[in-house]
């Protein structure tokens, strides 16, 4: 039973190809391209809109040195959205779920900040190592330990986005099986696991929204130190 419920986050194969490269590329193939028409359909216009806001509102605590990020993480939310969202299909995989994936998405980005906050002002980027008016014992023991949660970071972007999915992904396996079984024992029961099943996945894709959201901004606050 353990194994059958894990079995969900193996990456498909098809003639010992990994399909995963192709659950990566399905994202993109789904937003519409743009046109020569002087208007859009109403999609594009509600996918404008929200594109913008999400951008005014990642933006707006950044100085204008941080807007040149405007593009690429607008970009990896709605990408992160996408893989999410398409994750909850039936007999569909979520990359999303892999920590490995996480991680390559976290590292390279949250390297990048560090890589710009020393070039930018190695002064300042240092300084968020110790903390301002720190007693001269402690200063040793702090910088170690700010050097650490330094490091942590892109590890807790990964393990935050693969554990909330998973335990989603786990938990509606868990509720649909007991769907399943009761539905010939004890029906009024099943109808009830039904509706919980129900709720259950609509708090899921409001999940699968947030952690996007909160992996795009918890980037943004990075950048925000070293612009």
């Amino acid at each position: 039973m353990t194994l059958s419920l894990f079995d969900q986050f193996a990456s498909p194969t098809l003639l010992g190809i990994p399909l995963i490269a192709l659950a990566l590329t399905l994202p993109w193939t789904l937003f519409p391209s743009s046109s020569s028409r002087w208007l859009d359909n109403r999609l594009t216009t509600l996918q404008g809109w929200f594109f913008a806001r999400f951008t005014q509102q990642l933006l707006q605590p950044l100085n204008f040195g941080g807007h040149k990020w405007a593009l690429a993480l607008t970009s990896l939310m709605i990408y992160i959205i996408t893989l999410n969202l398409l994750g909850l299909l039936p007999y569909t995989f979520t990359p999303t779920t892999q920590l490995s994936m996480n991680l390559g998405l976290a590292v390279p980005l949250w390297l990048a900040t560090v890589i710009i906050g020393f070039r930018n002002s190695p002064t300042n980027a240092l300084g968020h190592l110790l903390p301002h008016a720190t007693p001269a014992p402690l200063i040793p023991a702090l910088i170690i330990i700010e050097t650490i949660s330094l490091f942590i970071r892109p590890l807790a972007l990964g393990v935050r986005l693969t554990a909330n999915l998973t335990a989603g992904h786990l938990l509606m396996q868990l509720i649909a099986t007991a769907v399943f079984v009761l539905s010939t024992i004890m029906p009024p029961v099943a109808l009830v696991t039904s509706m919980v099943l129900f709720l259950l996945t609509l708090l899921e894709v409001a999940v699968a929204m947030i952690q996007a959201y909160v992996f795009v901004l918890l980037l943004s606050l990075y950048l925000q130190e070293n612009v």
